[in-house]
C-alpha cells in the first residue's frame, strides 16, 4: 500500500477537526462555566443574629485549593475566619464564621470553575441592628451657624473664649500646685486671677449669646428659655455660666480643695459641649477631651504667671520657671496621648485627615506642638545654664501657645469628618440617556438607588438592565444592585426617547470608599450599552 505523504498532514489536520467537533457536541457541559446558584446567608438578608457560617452553592464544582472567599465589616476590615471548606462534591464552599457584631458585611469569594475559568462576586448582609455611619452630619449641632461676618465674629469670640478658659484655670491649678509663693509670686496669681476670670465671664456670655442667637434665629423669645431648659446642650451653657460666676467667689475662699474642684467642674462641663458629646463612645471621648484641657490649662496658664513673673522679678521667674518647665513637659506628653486618643476615636480612617479643614488645622497644630518641644528643650537648658529663662524664648513659647489655642478653639468648632452627599448623575447620547441616583449615599445604612434609562423609540424598551457596584479595594468583586422596575416618570421627558425607571433600596454600600457604578442597559436588538460613573462616600 502507498501512502501520500503530501496528502497526509492534511487527512491528520482534518481528522483532528471532526475529533474536536465530536467533542464538544458530545460533551458540551465540560465547558459550561460554574454560576452561583445560592448564598446563605441570602444577598441583602437581615437577620436578628450572627450567621455560624457563610455558604456559596454553584451549580457545578469548583477547585478546592483555588480563589478565595473573605468576609469584610463596614470598616472595610476582613473577618478572622478560619480557611473555606468545601463540600457536596466540589459544588458549596463553606467559610465558618466568629460571631459577628450588629453591623453591615460583605462577602467577596473568587473560585475558579474545574475549566479552569475565574468566578467572582460579592453581596451583602446585615446583622442586628447596625449604628449609624460617622460622618459630618453627626457634628451637625456644632458647626451651622451662618456664613460669613457672624461666623468670622464667633470664630474670634471662641478662639478669645478658649484662651480665657485655659488662662483661668490654668492660673488656678498653678496657684494649687505652688506651696511657697514669694511676694512677687503671689502677686501674679492675685492680678492674673483677677483679669482671668473677668475675661472668661466675658467671653462665655458672648460666645453662648452668639449660638443662641444663631440657633434660635427667627423664634420668639419665649422659645429662648425652653433651649437652657429643654435640651442637654442648652442647660451646659447654664452650668458654665454659674460655674463661671461661682470661680469669683473661689477666688475669695482662697482653698486649694475649692480653686481644684471648680476647675475639675468647669472643665468637665466644657467637655460635655461639643465633639467629645457627638462620638459614639462618649464616655471615652470626653475623658479624653477633658484630659485635653486640663494639659492644656497647666500649659497655658504656667506660662502666663512665667511671662508676668519674668517683666517682674528674674529670680522669681527662674524659680517658678524650674517648677513650670517639669509641669510643661508633663502637660505636653498628656496633650499629644490624649490628642492622638481623640482623633483615632473621631476618624474611622486615618487618611480623613486629609480630606477636610478639621484635619489640615489640626496637622499645622502636631507642627506647633512639636515646635513647642523644642522652645521647652531649649527654655531647659537657658534655666539650667543662667538661672532663668531667657526672654526671647518666653515670647517665642508664648505666640505659639496663642497659635495653637486659636487653632484648637476653631477646629473643635469644625466636623472632624468628612460629609456624605447625595450623588446624582446624568448622561446624554444619541443611542441611550442616563440618570443614576443615590441617597443618601452613605456607607453601611440603607440607601435609595435610582436608575433611570431613555432609549430611541426605534430601538424599543430595555430588553435588561443591569446595575453593578465596585469599590476600588475590591474592583475584581462587584455588587449587583437587585433592581425593580417602577412606573415612576423621571421629571425629564425627551421627544423620540421612551423612558424606563428602576429602583432599589438596601445597605448596598457596606463601607465607605470609592465606587463605579457601571450600568449595562440591552435593547431590544441585544445590543448592549454601557455607561460608568464614579462617585464615592467616607
Amino acid at each position: 500500500m502507498t501512502v501520500n505523504l503530501h496528502t497526509l498532514p492534511k487527512r491528520i489536520l482534518a481528522a483532528a477537526i471532526l475529533l474536536v467537533i465530536l467533542v464538544l457536541a458530545l460533551a458540551p457541559q465540560a465547558f459550561a462555566h460554574a454560576t452561583l446558584e445560592k448564598t446563605v446567608p441570602s444577598a441583602n438578608a437581615k437577620l436578628d443574629q450572627s450567621p455560624p457560617y457563610v455558604e456559596l452553592n454553584f451549580n457545578e464544582a469548583v477547585e478546592p485549593g483555588g480563589g478565595s472567599l473573605e468576609v469584610v465589616d463596614s470598616q472595610s476590615n476582613k473577618i478572622k475566619t478560619e480557611d473555606p471548606v468545601v463540600e457536596n462534591g466540589g459544588t458549596t464552599v463553606k467559610l465558618p464564621l466568629p460571631k459577628l457584631g450588629d453591623g453591615v458585611y460583605s462577602v467577596s469569594y473568587h473560585v475558579i470553575s474545574e475549566d479552569g475559568h475565574p468566578v467572582s462576586g460579592s453581596y451583602v448582609f446585615v446583622v442586628g441592628n447596625p449604628p449609624n455611619w460617622k460622618d459630618a452630619e453627626m457634628f451637625a449641632s456644632e458647626g451651622n451657624s451662618s456664613k460669613g461676618m457672624q461666623q468670622n465674629l464667633l470664630y474670634v469670640v471662641r478662639v478669645l473664649y478658649y484662651a480665657a478658659l485655659l488662662m483661668a484655670t490654668g492660673i488656678a491649678l498653678w496657684s494649687v500646685f505652688i506651696r511657697k509663693r514669694s511676694e512677687s509670686l503671689q502677686s501674679a496669681f492675685k492680678r492674673l486671677s483677677v483679669i482671668g476670670m473677668r475675661a472668661l465671664l466675658l467671653t462665655v456670655l458672648l460666645h453662648i449669646f452668639l449660638q443662641v442667637n444663631d440657633l434660635m434665629k427667627g423664634q420668639p423669645l419665649s422659645a429662648w428659655g425652653s433651649l437652657f431648659t429643654d435640651t442637654t446642650t442648652g442647660r451646659a451653657w447654664l452650668e458654665l455660666i454659674v460655674l463661671v460666676l461661682l470661680g469669683f467667689v473661689a477666688q475669695r475662699f482662697n482653698e486649694k480643695f475649692v480653686s481644684l474642684l471648680w476647675v475639675v467642674l468647669l472643665l468637665g462641663v466644657e467637655s460635655l459641649i461639643g465633639h467629645p458629646a457627638a462620638n459614639d463612645l462618649k464616655v471615652l471621648t470626653i475623658v479624653f477631651d477633658f484630659i485635653h484641657l486640663f494639659a492644656s490649662a497647666v500649659w497655658a496658664g504656667g506660662l502666663a504667671v512665667l511671662l508676668y513673673v519674668w517683666y517682674a522679678d528674674r529670680k522669681e521667674a527662674g524659680r517658678f520657671g524650674a517648677s513650670f518647665s517639669q509641669g510643661a513637659l508633663i502637660s505636653l506628653v498628656a496633650l499629644v496621648i490624649s490628642g492622638v486618643l481623640m482623633t483615632m476615636l473621631f476618624l474611622p480612617k486615618l487618611s480623613y485627615l486629609w480630606l477636610t479643614t478639621w484635619g489640615g488645622l489640626l496637622t499645622v497644630k502636631v507642627v506647633l506642638v512639636v515646635a513647642v518641644l523644642v522652645t521647652g528643650t531649649l527654655l531647659r537648658l537657658r534655666m539650667k545654664k543662667n538661672g532663668f529663662p531667657a526672654g526671647t524664648l518666653l515670647k517665642v513659647d508664648a505666640i505659639l501657645m496663642a497659635c495653637i489655642v486659636a487653632i484648637a478653639a476653631v477646629f473643635t468648632y469644625m466636623s472632624p469628618l468628612p460629609a456624605n452627599e447625595p450623588y446624582n448623575f446624568h448622561q446624554m447620547g444619541e443611542d441611550m440617556h442616563v440618570t443614576f441616583n443615590v441617597t443618601p449615599n452613605v456607607p453601611g445604612g440603607d440607601n435609595d438607588i435610582s436608575l433611570h434609562v431613555w432609549l430611541p423609540e426605534a430601538a424599543g424598551a430595555p430588553k435588561s438592565v443591569i446595575l453593578r457596584l465596585r469599590s476600588d479595594s475590591r474592583e475584581d468583586a462587584p455588587i449587583d444592585i437587585p433592581l425593580v422596575q417602577n412606573n415612576d416618570k423621571p421629571n425629564d421627558s425627551f421627544p423620540g426617547y421612551l423612558s424606563a425607571s428602576y429602583e432599589a433600596t438596601g445597605p448596598f454600600l457596606p463601607y465607605a470608599a470609592k465606587w463605579t457604578a457601571e450600568i449595562r442597559v440591552m435593547d431590544q436588538d441585544d445590543n448592549e450599552l454601557v455607561r460608568e460613573t464614579v462617585f464615592r462616600n467616607y
